[in-house]
């Protein structure tokens, strides 16, 4: 309803409908709303019904609306101010910052200039680039290589094969069989590799404490690899 047009006929069968269905309303709403249309009521009378003073003259006095729309416009101002807030709440809650710190020693230091004139500068600058070309050059005489990784069933012929090679010795510690300048790599790939030939019943392994030598036996003679 238009606060500057306020229609009593209607607040007032409203409130009528609110007082007959007041057992079945919130108390607490209902009660907000009997107080308004009291309210509203108040002021339309006063519309209505102009002060006259003692002498019979019309007193003029301010539009009893006033108070009402400015409450009503603190309101509006009220809820704007909290959607506000609500949204920079809701914002900040995602931003984290980062901990200030002790940036003095950068500020207190001032800057290096480097006195140059252009011919310097450029002079420097081509010595840069020909650096650089020079650096490339070299890089493309070169390339990486990387070490060959053998695959278990390579090492697996290579320890079958020490054992063809020198039929007098039937025994050899874990660690021979190791190649030399090995890497955690090769020493994981002779241990399955040696547990492949102890499935196969080609070699077998002993050990007599924890963390003992490890001794790998010959079981069979075979004169070829193995074949996976």
């Amino acid at each position: 309803m238009n606060i500057y047009d306020i229609k009593v006929a209607e607040i007032t069968r409203q409130y009528i409908d609110y007082l007959e269905a007041l057992d079945e309303l919130d108390v607490e709403v209902a009660t907000e709303f009997i107080v308004l249309a009291a309210v509203l009521i108040n002021l339309k009378s006063k519309m209505l019904i102009p002060r006259v003073s003692e002498s019979g003259e019309i007193l003029i006095e301010d539009d009893p609306r006033l108070e009402l729309v400015h409450k009503i416009e603190e309101y509006k101002l009220t809820k704007l101010r909290a959607t506000m807030l609500e949204k920079r709440m809701e914002y900040y809650s995602s931003v984290y910052e980062k901990p200030q710190e002790d940036i003095s020693r950068y500020l207190d230091n001032p800057d290096e200039m480097i006195n140059l004139d252009v011919e310097q500068f450029a002079k420097a600058f081509i010595l840069f680039l020909e650096r650089k070309k020079k650096i490339s050059d070299v890089r493309k005489n070169y390339q990486k290589i990387e070490r060959q990784r053998f695959s278990i069933e390579e090492r697996i012929n290579q320890i079958v094969a020490a054992f063809d090679g020198d039929l007098e010795n039937d025994i050899y510690s874990f660690n021979e069989l190791i190649p030399d300048s090995a890497d955690n790599y090769d020493v994981a790939l002779t241990f399955v590799s040696v547990l492949e030939l102890m499935k196969e019943q080609v070699v077998t392994a002993e050990q007599d404490k924890v963390y003992g030598e490890i001794l790998v036996k010959r079981s069979i003679k075979r004169e070829d690899t193995i074949e996976q």
